[in-house]
This record gives C-alpha cells, structure tokens and sequence, in this order.
C-alpha cells in the first residue's frame, strides 16, 4: 500500500477557523449528538483525519457542518477534500420531489442525518437561479390538467395547514407527502396550458413549503431543509416571489429557533431583497423576522429598527388577513416578545407575549401552547413561580388535542422546570396534572 496523502483542505479550513485539533473534535462530537449520531473522538482522531485517514462516510457532513458553523460560511466537502466516493446522478425537480416525499412516507428508509441535522452549510438558490428551471414539466406526459385540478391542490394544501394549526404535524406530514407523491407530482409532469402550468408549480411550491414547516415542527431538521429547498424550486419555475420569500422566511424561523443568528438573519435578508415590491402585511412579517434574527446576533439598533419597520407597516396593512400564511398583530407581538428577550428584557418580553396571547385565535391550538410555554419559562426565569404555574396550567389544558414535536418538548422542558419548587402548592399540582396528561412524554 503506498503512504496517505496528508489532508492540506482541511489543515486549511482548521487554520481558518483558529480551533485546534481537540475542539474541532469537540464541535464534531456536538454536531453528531444533535444529529442522534453519539460521537467520541478526541485530537487524535482529527491529527489522523489530517495525515490523511478518511473518516467514515456518515461523519464527513458532520465536519463540514461544524466547520460551516464555526465560519459563519458554507464549507464543502471538497474544500476539506473529504468528498464521497460516489456522487448521486442529478434529478429534476420532480422526481427529487417525489424522492424526498416517498422517503417521508416511510420512516425506515430515513436517513438520520439527512432527517435530524439543520446544516447552515446548506446552498441556498438564489431567485435567478431558480426561475425557468423546471423544462422538464413542460413536455405533456399523456395526461391534461386545468384549473380544476389546481384550484384542488390549493384547497387540499389549506385543509392540511388548518389540521396542522389545530391539532399539529404529526399526522398531517405523512398525508401531505403522500398526496404530493401520488397525486401532485403526475400533475407537475403533465400538459397544461402555461397560465395552468405555472398555478400548478405555485400551488406545488405551498405544499411542500407546509410539509417542511410541519417536518420543523417533529424536529426533523434535515428533512425539513429539504423541502424548503424544493419549495424554492418550485415557486422560481413559477415565478411565485410571494412563496419564495415566505419559504426563505420560514427557514430563517427555522435557524433562529435553533439558535444560528447568522444564518436566520442571512436567511430573512435574502427573503426581503427578493421582495423589493411587498405589501404592507408582506413587509411586517419580513420586518419582524428580521427583527429577531437581528436581535438574535445582538444587533440592537438593527433589532429595534426593523420592529419599528414592522410595526409601521402592520398599521398600514389591511385588515383582511391571508387564511394561510398570514401575519397579523398578534405574530408582530410575538416578535416584540422575541425581541426584547434577546436584548435581555425580560419582563418586556413577558408583557410582549401576553398581549399576543391576547390577540391569537384560539384555533391555532399548537402555536399557543408552545407560546404559553415560553411565556411560562420567562415568568419562571424572574421568580414568578405561581404566576408561571399558571400560564402553564393554560397551554396543558390545550396539550391534548395536538400532536406536536415541540409541543411534547415544550411540556417536558415544563415538567422539568417546576420539579425543583415541588413544595409549592401550585407547582405540585401542575406536576401531578402533567404526569396524568402526557405520562408517553414525561417518560421520555
């Protein structure tokens, strides 16, 4: 066997990012945990990768990521020389749709890390790259569509959000992917008119930006990336800008979520560069996520300067809000909320999401008690024990009707909360409520 060939990319890339051998393998081992992949490696491990080892092939993104992470840019395999053996052959728009909706639908053929890992090393097209890319739908397969066939899609994508705002993602998801492999996907591959066409590849875009948001919802990082990105092909072969920032949005919320600032406010930026022509409602929810995204990087003046954009423009709006996709007043004081919080206002932040408590529909049943519990976690953080008890009281009274990932995370972080202060009237009671209203959850 002739000698390794020492890995200069890499050597590079970890110059770059001024870690050394022991706390790359650190960052590594986290991105793996968060992966559900358990990790050990230590300096020793990274002083081989550099000598030339090839790590296995299910911790090569794990090194891309973490140095992604650390960068605060997208590092590629090829960069840190650590590229597959073999590359899959490129797919089109719709059987990648299809592929990723049949992986959806069965849960063994998931892959954990393309589930489980948000990647901020994700390539993310911009609008010119995406507009007039799908030719492949427009040669006719045998089969004719027309508005009938849209406007189907349409409703079928309205009743699936009104499921998942109800009563949550878990069920919904698999219904949604499989409606978008054996129903959707023929009608992007067949003749249409182009007016048709385009409806079509538009109405498409929604369904698979939902699926995504719902994949967010389980927790399903990865998988939910993927969507977003085929949402965004989606809307470019469209020329639906509305879709493609709302999908742009949706994955900035779903950065800042996780924690990647940087990423979000990349994310929200790029929303609102392709949306130079929006509407006042457009331009609050594109103001307010940018807003928290900003915050979120301890960018203060820039936080508080896209509220106020925000704010100004939720006055202007009008008052018929969008049944899917909306933003209304109660999302801008959620963002108030998020805001304050990241400035270190705490009792702002409270007041901020009461009000929006106030002003949400009570049907959106997951998104309130996930709001709930957050208010309760900050009520808590200042020492309001019983008011905190309270608030939560309100979000277990809705918990059992929905069916959501992090709704389930959001009552085990309660349960775990309120454990210490058990001598206490109220956070006895509420433990002993939650133990018999999600014993499958507490268990866990």
């Amino acid at each position: 066997m002739g000698a390794k060939t020492p890995n200069e990319g890499l050597r590079r890339v970890l110059a770059e990012s001024r870690w050394s051998q022991a706390q790359l393998a650190m960052a590594v081992n986290r991105v793996g945990a968060e992966a559900g992949l358990p990790l050990r490696y230590d300096e020793s491990a990274v002083s081989h990768w550099l000598s030339g080892t090839r790590p296995r092939k299910a911790v090569r993104p794990l090194i891309r990521e973490a140095l992604s992470r650390r960068l605060r840019r997208p590092v590629t395999l090829a960069e840190i020389e650590l590229e597959p053996e073999e590359t899959a052959p490129d797919t089109d728009t719709v059987e990648g749709l299809m592929n990723l909706g049949r992986t959806d639908m069965d849960p063994s053929r998931r892959s954990v890390l393309g589930v489980g890992l948000f990647s901020v090393a994700l390539t993310v097209p911009g609008w010119q790259d995406v507009v007039g890319r799908m030719e492949a739908v427009r040669t006719g397969r045998g089969t004719r569509i027309g508005w009938p066939e849209v406007d189907m899609v349409i409703a079928m994508t309205e009743r699936i959000s009104e499921l998942d705002d109800q009563f949550g993602g878990r069920h919904a998801r698999p219904m949604a992917a499989s409606f978008m492999v054996n129903t959707v996907a023929a009608y992007l591959r067949a003749d249409a008119p182009e007016d048709v066409r385009k409806g079509m590849l538009s109405a498409a875009s929604d369904l698979c930006y939902l699926t995504g948001y719902m994949a967010v919802d389980e927790g399903l990082q990865g998988l939910a990336q993927q969507y977003y990105l085929k949402a965004l092909e989606l809307a470019g072969a469209a020329e639906d800008h509305l879709t493609y920032c709302t999908t742009l949005r949706g994955m900035s919320v779903q950065a800042v979520d996780l924690g990647h600032g940087p990423e979000a406010l990349r994310l929200a930026d790029a929303a609102a560069a392709a949306s130079p022509q929006a509407g006042p409602r457009m331009r609050a929810f594109l103001a307010g996520q940018q807003a928290h995204a900003a915050a979120q990087t301890g960018d203060r003046r820039g936080a508080l300067a896209y509220l106020r954009e925000a704010e100004v423009a939720m006055e202007k709006a009008e008052s018929r809000a969008k049944t899917f996709g909306s933003y209304n007043p109660s999302s801008l004081m959620y963002h108030v909320g998020q805001v304050r919080y990241e400035l270190g206002d705490v009792p702002g932040s409270i007041a901020a999401m009461r009000e929006s408590d106030k002003l949400r529909h009570h049907s959106f049943r997951r998104n309130r008690v996930r709001y709930l519990s957050m208010l309760a976690e900050r009520q808590l953080q200042l020492g309001h024990l019983e008011a905190a008890c309270s608030t939560w009281g309100k979000a277990l009274d809705i918990y059992p009707q929905v069916q959501s990932g992090q709704c389930d995370e959001r009552i085990s972080t309660m349960y775990a909360s309120i454990r210490p202060h058990l001598r206490n009237r109220a956070a006895r009671e509420l433990h002993e409520r939650a133990r018999a209203v999600a014993p499958a959850v507490l268990r866990a």
